[in-house]
C-alpha cells in the first residue's frame, strides 16, 4: 500500500526566519503522524538553513514513525546519520545557492565516493535511498553503489503540469509521467524500492500515486502550505486520502 512521508523542513524555515523556538518541527511531525503520515522527512543541510542538529536528535527520540534523513554524502553528514540512526538516509545533491533541491544526484559521475558513503551507512544499520532523475543510467548506478531505495525526482513532471494547463492528459505531462514510470519499472526490476517526490501537490499527485509499484511519496511544501489554513493533521489527511484513492484505482 502506498505510503506518505511528510517533509517538515519548512516549519523550521518559518522558525529560523525569526531565530526563535516556534513553530517547532517536532510538534509538526507529531501532528503529521496524527493526520496519517507514515514517515517524517527532514533535510539537514550543510548550511543549517532550516532544520538544525537538535531537531534531528529530538525527532529521533520523540516520533514514533519512520524518520528519513535527507543529506549530502559528506563526511560530516554520514557521521551524524551513523550516530542518530534514522530508519532511512537519502543522499541528495546540495548547493549553497539553491532554494530547494534542483535535480537528482549524479551517481554516475561520483560512483566511488557515493559507494563508500552508502557502505558506511549500511554498516550503521540504515536503509539507504538516493534521489535521482528519471534516468536509467542513474538507476543502474544506484544499484551498483548498493542503494536499497531510489526516489525519483518528480520536479520536471510537476513543472510540466503547472505550466501546461494543469492537465494530466497534456502531451508534456504524459511524457514526463512516462519517464517516471519507466524509471520505476527499472528500479523494481533491479530489486530496489521505488519512491518518488519533489514539487508534488494536491493537484498533481494522483497520476504519480497511480504508477505501478510506487511505494512512498515524500511531500513537504504543499502540505505545510495547506496546513497554514487547515492545520497539519487535516492537510496530511487530505493528501493521504488523494494518494490512497488514486493508488486504488
Amino acid at each position: 500500500m502506498i505510503e506518505l512521508g511528510v517533509n517538515v523542513d519548512h516549519v523550521a524555515t518559518v522558525r529560523q526566519a525569526r531565530r526563535t523556538y516556534e513553530p517547532d518541527p517536532v510538534w509538526a511531525a507529531v501532528e503529521a503522524h496524527l493526520g496519517g503520515a507514515d514517515g517524517i522527512t527532514v533535510h539537514l543541510r550543510e548550511d543549517r538553513r532550516h532544520i538544525q542538529d537538535e531537531d534531528v536528535r529530538r525527532l529521533r527520540e520523540l516520533t514514533h514513525i519512520k524518520l528519513n534523513l535527507e543529506m549530502a554524502a559528506t563526511e560530516e553528514m554520514v557521521g551524524i546519520a551513523s550516530r542518530v540512526k534514522p530508519e532511512m538516509a537519502m543522499l541528495v545533491p546540495e548547493g549553497r545557492h539553491e532554494i530547494t533541491t534542483e535535480g537528482g544526484l549524479d551517481i554516475v559521475a561520483q560512483e566511488k565516493k557515493l559507494k563508500d558513503a552508502v557502505q558506511r551507512l549500511i554498516s550503521a544499520g540504515i536503509v539507504v535511498s538516493v534521489f535521482i532523475d528519471a534516468d536509467l543510467r542513474q538507476v543502474e548506478a544506484a544499484r551498483r553503489i548498493g542503494a536499497s531505495v531510489c526516489e525519483v525526482h518528480t520536479g520536471p513532471y510537476a513543472h510540466a503540469f503547472h505550466s501546461r494547463g494543469r492537465d494530466a492528459e497534456s502531451p508534456a505531462v504524459v511524457s514526463e509521467l512516462r519517464k517516471i514510470e519507466t524509471a520505476g519499472e527499472a528500479i523494481r526490476s533491479l530489486g530496489m524500492r521505488f519512491n518518488a517526490g519533489h514539487a508534488l501537490n494536491y493537484f498533481n499527485v494522483e497520476p504519480v500515486a497511480r504508477l505501478p509499484g510506487v511505494r512512498e511519496l515524500h511531500i513537504g511544501h504543499a502540505i505545510v502550505s495547506r496546513a497554514l489554513f487547515v492545520g497539519m493533521r487535516e492537510a496530511v489527511r487530505e493528501m493521504k486520502s488523494l494518494m490512497r484513492q488514486a493508488a486504488g484505482r
